[in-house]
């Protein structure tokens, strides 16, 4: 049950991201997620407002992606995934990839705790990649930090250990609505 908010829009700013009313921004500066986003100023790539937070019971949050799909000059379905915001300070490298964000999980126990990651991400991300004559959607994934898979729980709970083949975590995903480009 992560809240997920998604704006996009020609003027929004870096401070919009950490504003208290973050929603009223958006809808004041932009379209929500289930939108349409029509040609804008010329020669401005839409921004976008991104804010999500953890259930109060769940787990925290390792990053917020933006994935990116066109259709290309060859009529090819393209798609980008772009991470545009991460838990503990990690940074983004030139080529758009991030650090691990750690595993907290007891293989033994089939718990975790919440030492590692954010309760609440917010941006404000513009498309680096942005052409003005292409047709585009947009929308976010959220990543909460490793928690125990149900396979995992199982076999703490009937003391057997759970084949090699066998994933002992995962991380919990939310998506939104997209907001479609067009020009």
């Amino acid at each position: 049950r992560i809240q997920v908010r998604f704006f996009g829009g020609w003027n929004f700013k870096g401070r919009d991201a950490s504003a208290r009313n973050l929603a009223k921004i958006g809808y004041r500066k932009g379209v929500p997620m289930g939108s349409d986003l029509t040609q804008g100023p010329k020669g401005k790539a839409p921004s976008f407002l991104i804010q999500a937070v953890r259930d109060a019971k769940g787990a925290n949050l390792d990053r917020l992606q933006v994935v990116k799909g066109w259709v290309d000059g060859n009529g090819l379905a393209q798609e980008r995934v772009y991470n545009v915001a991460a838990s503990d300070n990690r940074q983004v490298d030139a080529q758009g990839n991030l650090p691990p964000v750690g595993n907290t999980v007891d293989l033994t126990m089939a718990t975790y705790v919440n030492s590692i990651g954010d309760a609440e991400l917010s941006v404000v991300w513009r498309d680096p990649d942005f052409d003005p004559s292409q047709r585009a959607f947009y929308y976010v994934r959220v990543l909460q930090i490793p928690t125990p898979r149900h396979s995992l729980f199982d076999a703490v709970a009937m003391r057997q250990a759970l084949p090699e083949a066998f994933k002992t975590t995962i991380q919990e995903r939310a998506y939104t609505s997209p907001i479609w480009y067009t020009p």
